[in-house]
């Protein structure tokens, strides 16, 4: 019995941490009470706190899980320039920009997270930093703290891309931004500005 309850609470916290992750990501976290987090994963307000000690720490919960679902599809991607490539267009597309609570945590809350207590920050900086480094695998042979920060710079423009994206009211030009934008990174890769795996 004790391994039932034991093994029905985790699995209890791992719907709430996961429909938290999509309401998050589509309404905000300022924008998403407890209530509301906790009907979207089927469960009474008064079940809150027999898993969380607070709104933050659920938070916290939650992106350090969304960036490391994120990790996991990434690193589905083949390795080397190519699966670069291929990671840049499938972040850069209409479906990724209109689909938010699916998508990149980073898209939709960075600028909440930038704001968030330390340990949301620092779960995110810890999440962050693992994609980051999976992105700079396929760019270079080189580990070296330099080849990390064009990454981060290479991610820092993809994010930024998708949110104007998402924020422009004028489709045609929301389209284009997302093609531009997707040219733009890999022209900086093709150019060698972000040192490429041979």
């Amino acid at each position: 019995m004790a391994r039932y309850d034991t093994e029905h609470k985790q699995a209890t916290r791992r719907r709430i941490v996961d429909s938290a992750g999509r309401r998050i990501k589509l309404d905000g976290i300022d924008g998403s009470g407890v209530k509301t987090l906790m009907a979207d994963a089927g469960l009474t307000n008064g079940a809150f706190y027999a898993h969380f000690e607070s709104k933050d720490h659920l938070v916290t919960e939650v992106v350090a899980t969304q960036l490391a679902a994120q990790l996991e599809r990434f690193a589905d991607i083949p390795l080397g320039v190519a699966g670069a490539e291929e990671l840049v267009r499938l972040y850069l597309t209409t479906e990724h920009r209109d689909s938010p609570a699916q998508g990149c945590p980073s898209a939709a809350l960075l600028d909440e997270i930038a704001r968030a207590p330390q340990a949301t920050r620092e779960a995110y900086t810890v999440g962050t930093m693992a994609i980051v480094d999976e992105l700079a695998s396929r760019l270079s042979t080189e580990q070296q703290p330099e080849q990390r920060l064009r990454a981060l710079s290479l991610y820092a423009l993809l994010i930024g891309t998708l949110q104007l994206s998402r924020a422009l009211t004028d489709r045609e030009l929301a389209d284009d931004l997302l093609t531009q934008g997707a040219e733009n990174v890999l022209d900086l890769i093709a150019r060698g500005l972000i040192d490429n795996r041979d």
